[in-house]
């Protein structure tokens, strides 16, 4: 009787390999959630630089397109410098929109001297096009083109946008 009291185990503890493997499994788990949510971060960071440039963009074109809209002509339409349009105003003074420095970090649109556009935003691309029809009843048309992307954000989280808008002159 003793013999069978001294092989009886007491099994009521975990092993080391035992451990060992549930450590192992949570640390896996602890890897995987820890790379969704960066994943997660970096989406919604690379979210928020699009629209922040969306927004910029948008509120510089909507600035050029009621400006040349209203205005009563387009000064020179032979497209010889795309990075400028220059228009006559409803008063007649002579205006422009431009793309200063275009592709380099400190590069923007600006209305006359006046920067329409933010420092946190870079213009990759900016194009002024005019096309005057063959008749010459018909209002001209620029098409202007951007591209522009997020000049404080690096790596994936940056984001590019493009725009383009077409406009008739009114008058």
């Amino acid at each position: 009787m003793k013999n069978q009291n001294i092989n009886k185990k007491n099994n009521s503890g975990l092993s080391l390999i035992e451990i060992l493997i549930v450590i192992t499994i949570f640390a896996v788990l602890g890897v995987i959630v820890s790379a969704s949510l960066i994943l997660t971060i970096q989406g919604t960071k690379k979210s928020e630089s699009q629209i922040r440039v969306r927004e910029n963009v948008n509120y510089s074109l909507a600035v050029i397109e009621r400006n040349i809209r209203n205005a009563n002509a387009i000064v020179d339409c032979t497209n010889s410098d795309t990075s400028t349009v220059t228009y006559l105003d409803q008063d007649g003074v002579s205006s422009s929109f431009s793309c200063v420095n275009t592709g380099s970090v400190d590069s923007y649109i600006a209305s006359g001297s006046a920067r329409i556009t933010s420092n946190a935003i870079s213009i990759l691309a900016c194009t002024f096009n005019c096309d005057q029809p063959t008749d010459l009843t018909s209002p001209p048309l620029i098409t202007v083109e951007v591209i522009a992307k997020d000049a404080l954000a690096t790596g994936i989280q940056g984001a590019s946008v493009s725009a383009q808008t077409k406009i008739y002159l009114r008058n």
